[in-house]
């Protein structure tokens, strides 16, 4: 039989978990992994460049942004779950990126995004005019965005790779 010290944590747990997930879905979208294919694709469709910077908004389990910094880039991702955060952050520090990868554990919505050229997330669809008018605003020319699954309503699409769509050529106000 259980303690029932052993009960009340499970229930503290569950309640900030549940807690968590319903933040998550008010200010973006849940945590879902994505495919390691989606993640290949991305960094192909980027096309890295010397100079450039990425960032990966809902950056989840940090496998995207260590992704990109095995390619030489400074790389950023941004999370408001505080669990997914430290789990990106020790991986990044397994893999010995802490030079070029870093989990900022805030919000993107906050985030000053105007320093990067790459730019990828795994949104969801009440999301995305939102954060076309963010990106549009702050994005420098020639910055290429890439969704996993998800489009934005008035960018045209420049290429396509399995799941992955690529935005570019965005004109700022």
């Amino acid at each position: 039989m259980f303690a029932p010290d052993f009960l009340l944590i499970f229930w503290i747990i569950l309640l900030i978990g549940c807690i968590i997930l319903i933040i998550q879905l008010m200010r973006g979208a849940p945590f879902l992994p994505t495919h390691m294919e989606s993640v290949l694709n991305m960094v192909a469709l980027a096309k890295v460049k010397t100079g450039d910077k990425m960032v990966d908004l809902g950056s989840g389990d940090g496998r995207i942004v260590i992704a990109f910094a095995r390619e030489g880039l400074e790389a950023h991702g941004y999370d408001n779950n505080p669990i997914l955060v430290w789990l990106s952050r020790r991986k990044i520090k397994r893999a010995g990126l802490q030079d070029r990868a870093f989990i900022h554990f805030q919000s993107f919505w906050r985030a000053d995004l105007s320093r990067f050229s790459i730019v990828t997330l795994f949104g969801m669809s009440h999301i995305m005019s939102g954060l076309e008018k963010k990106l549009k605003k702050e994005l420098p020319l020639g910055a290429r965005v890439l969704s996993n699954a998800f489009r934005f309503p008035n960018w045209e699409l420049a290429d396509k790779k399995g799941a992955v769509l690529l935005f570019e050529n965005i004109i700022r106000y």
